[in-house]
């Protein structure tokens, strides 16, 4: 999986944090998803920015959670536990790609766990829902901004809530977590924003 460290090369020239972009093998899986997959290949190809809406349920599901929880799910996800599947942004909201499977389990677990109630609960996308997914390569939201001297100011973001992969696939299975592991990693997240 591609990783979404913070790279200092991009600090200057890009904002905060770098989109992935979708390898070839990547675009497979998510296109594996569809009834057609080869014509959303082509698709895809010929427009590789823009979004495309995909079935979950079959090749995978989505974790459906608000920004800030799920940035300390995937820190304890990449900290204390072993990593993490596909995960893009859209819309104010992190859809972490998980086990199929994973959208009917992780409610019913959850369930049992003590939640508290600052965190709201996630979203779960299976069987007979769709999602849509980012790019599969980020399109260009950064100009720069010529002063009136002639200097350069770092470039800014035209629309940071643009969807964008955080992690993209980048094989043709790529590792997906399923409910056991979300769990852990909802109820640990959960209890530090608790403590915090």
């Amino acid at each position: 999986m591609t990783t979404w460290l913070l790279d200092e090369t991009t600090l200057q020239d890009f904002g905060r944090y770098q989109a992935a972009r979708v390898t070839d093998d990547g675009a497979a899986w998510l296109a594996s998803a569809t009834a057609r997959p080869h014509a959303a290949l082509a698709h895809w190809f010929r427009r590789p920015a823009t979004p495309a809406v995909l079935p979950c349920g079959t090749v995978f599901d989505v974790v459906n959670v608000e920004p800030t929880f799920g940035r300390r799910v995937l820190d304890t996800l990449w900290a204390e536990g072993p990593g993490c599947g596909p995960v893009a942004t859209h819309r104010g909201r992190m859809l972490l790609f998980a086990a199929p499977g994973t959208a009917q389990r992780l409610p019913s677990l959850l369930g049992w766990e003590e939640w508290s109630e600052t965190v709201p609960r996630p979203l779960c996308h299976g069987p007979g829902d769709a999602v849509t997914i980012p790019p599969l390569t980020p399109p260009t939201p950064f100009r720069p901004r010529i002063t009136a001297v002639g200097d350069a100011v770092p470039y800014e973001p035209r629309d940071s809530a643009q969807p964008r992969w955080l992690v993209a696939p980048d094989t043709r299975r790529p590792w997906l977590p399923g409910p056991e592991v979300l769990l852990w990693a909802c109820v640990r997240a959960a209890r530090a924003a608790r403590a915090a």
